[in-house]
């Protein structure tokens, strides 16, 4: 097995494929910051939208549960009581947990990195590995999180402390205050201190996401050598596309290759059938013929027609008809005339260049030379 190139080599930007592979394997985008931030922002907005509510089931639940009669003594059911007591705080937690919940999805869906990968989840041993481990830790990436580990702990920490200083008489005189009252401003001051929080960590976020992104771009570069050996697996090597076109070549006749640079347009099926026409007025009396081949010849035509700047245009059930009722130098049939008109009226309004980026026209080919790939007729 190669062995890894040297992060000194790795001086190319990853290939699509090597993204998807890396994907595949688990290796995501993944931000803790920005997941946290949309965790508390989450938490932050429940408590703004939800708080009274919970903070009204709560004291609900409270004067209930300090309320006991005689019934209740005499006929004791604690399942049946804690159940009465605890429903109406299900629903506000439930909104909670919910909110929770869109968040730790929209985090990944983000950073384009939602969705479940079986690979990742398989053991692997480099996880095991003590020396790997510590690479981590003391590597380049450990120095990282340990930068930004501390920075969170001072700018949330020192966010808080001037939040609970500026508020704390006003927490204080809480003591003495009237409970409804004192319950409502200590769930204001809670709101503020989380929004501001919630703020700061969106910062950290906002730094972390592009961090993460160069990150993986550098993990995930490669070397030149990997980037000629992925374009030969996926296209095959220069020198085996040459030897295939040179085999294609040599399939055509000279006549056909002849014929090929007179062609008006090649008609595609689109790959397996081709057949080239040609159309001069005032020399042909009807769209002539001038080769027709399938599977392999249809590829050589196809780069032929590419070379020599012949227009062409997939047809599948046209081409089919062409190929199955005409030889190579014959007229097309009478009831193809109007279809092969349209198209080459078509070509002939515009350029080669132009007309491939352009929607070419829709014909409509007789029932009666409608032919499957096999060369049956197709009956409706």
């Amino acid at each position: 097995m190669a062995e890894p190139p040297d992060r000194d080599q790795q001086t190319e930007a990853a290939t699509p494929k090597r993204r998807q592979d890396a994907t595949r394997d688990g290796d995501v985008l993944v931000s803790r910051e920005l997941a946290t931030a949309l965790m508390m922002l989450a938490g932050a907005g429940w408590l703004m939208l939800a708080g009274k509510w919970l903070v009204g089931a709560s004291a609900d639940m409270l004067q209930k549960g300090l309320s006991v009669g005689q019934e209740s003594i005499r006929a004791v059911d604690f399942s049946a009581r804690l159940t009465h007591l605890l429903t109406p705080l299900a629903l506000p937690f439930a909104g909670l947990l919910l909110a929770s919940l869109v968040a730790a999805i929209a985090g990944p869906a983000l950073l384009g990195s939602l969705g479940w990968r079986a690979k990742a989840m398989e053991p692997k041993g480099s996880r095991l590995n003590p020396l790997a481990g510590v690479k981590r830790m003391f590597g380049l990436h450990g120095a990282i999180e340990l930068i930004k580990a501390l920075a969170k702990t001072a700018v949330l920490g020192g966010v808080g402390w001037w939040l609970i200083d500026r508020e704390l008489d006003i927490l204080l005189s809480l003591a003495v205050a009237d409970p409804a009252s004192a319950a409502a401003r200590l769930g204001s001051s809670l709101a503020s201190v989380l929004l501001a929080l919630t703020a700061a960590m969106a910062l950290f976020a906002l730094i972390d996401v592009p961090l993460q992104i160069f990150q993986r771009n550098r993990r995930l570069r490669m070397s030149r050598e990997q980037v000629k050996e992925e374009l030969r697996q996926s296209e095959g090597a220069p020198e085996l596309k040459a030897a295939q076109t040179a085999r294609q070549q040599a399939i055509l006749s000279q006549s056909a290759r002849k014929a090929m640079g007179e062609a008006s347009v090649v008609l595609t099926n689109p790959r397996h059938f081709a057949v080239a026409l040609r159309y001069m007025p005032g020399k042909d009396a009807a769209p002539l013929v001038l080769a027709r081949g399938r599977d392999e010849v249809a590829l050589a035509m196809r780069q032929l027609a590419f070379d020599r700047a012949v227009p062409m245009l997939e047809y599948p059930s046209l081409t089919r008809a062409i190929y199955f009722t005409t030889r190579a130098g014959q007229a097309i049939p009478e009831d193809l005339y109007q279809a092969v008109a349209v198209i080459l009226a078509f070509v002939f309004r515009l350029d080669s260049e132009l007309a491939a980026q352009i929607q070419p026209p829709v014909v409509d080919v007789p029932r009666s030379q409608r032919f499957d790939v096999h060369g049956q007729r197709i009956e409706d």
